[in-house]
């Protein structure tokens, strides 16, 4: 029986985003950004301009984020419970790159979830899609459909709508 090369590769990028490593959630986060606004008060600090977030090989970068933590103090730092992300947002791991509008770190259930025009790339294979989730334990990668809504034209024409997942997958040269 001879399995179609497009299937093949979509096997392999599924196989490959499930061999990822497991993140390690509990390393420390390193940023870097144009300004930062600390609100003790309500237990948040908001980064913008061309932020930059490391952590364990993963890196997001964005033009801005709300870090949300905790009032424990661990070490010196506080103990960061979220990462909210805007602005042409781009999560890279080894061998894999995200992007899209939003995105939102939540580190205690270990998940990443990215919103709007999102695109996946793996090797020379890309999903394209309106809602990305990344387990950080399992490396599993999820695209749906779903969109933030439905672009019109000025006349009134949909130009885009959500609803469907697409993308390309690399085929190997056969000789």
């Amino acid at each position: 029986m001879r399995v179609p090369a497009a299937l093949l590769s979509f096997a392999l990028l599924a196989a490959s985003a499930s061999a990822q490593t497991r993140h390690n959630s509990n390393a420390p986060i390193d940023f870097n950004a144009g300004t930062i606004e600390l609100q003790d008060r309500a237990n948040r600090a908001i980064l913008s301009g061309g932020v930059n977030v490391r952590q364990a090989g993963m890196s997001l970068d964005a033009a801005r984020m709300t870090v949300n933590y905790t009032g424990k103090v661990t070490d010196g730092s506080p103990q960061v419970s979220r990462l909210d992300a805007s602005g042409g947002v781009t999560v890279s791991r080894p061998d894999q790159r995200a992007r899209s509008q939003y995105a939102v770190y939540d580190l205690n259930r270990r998940v990443i979830t990215m919103l709007g025009g999102v695109s996946l790339m793996q090797g020379g294979n890309t999903v394209n899609g309106g809602r990305l989730t990344i387990n950080l334990d399992t490396g599993r990668a999820t695209i749906d459909g779903s969109s933030l809504g439905t672009t019109k034209a000025p006349d009134g024409t949909v130009i885009q709508q959500g609803g469907r997942v697409t993308g390309r997958f690399s085929v190997p040269n056969r000789d």
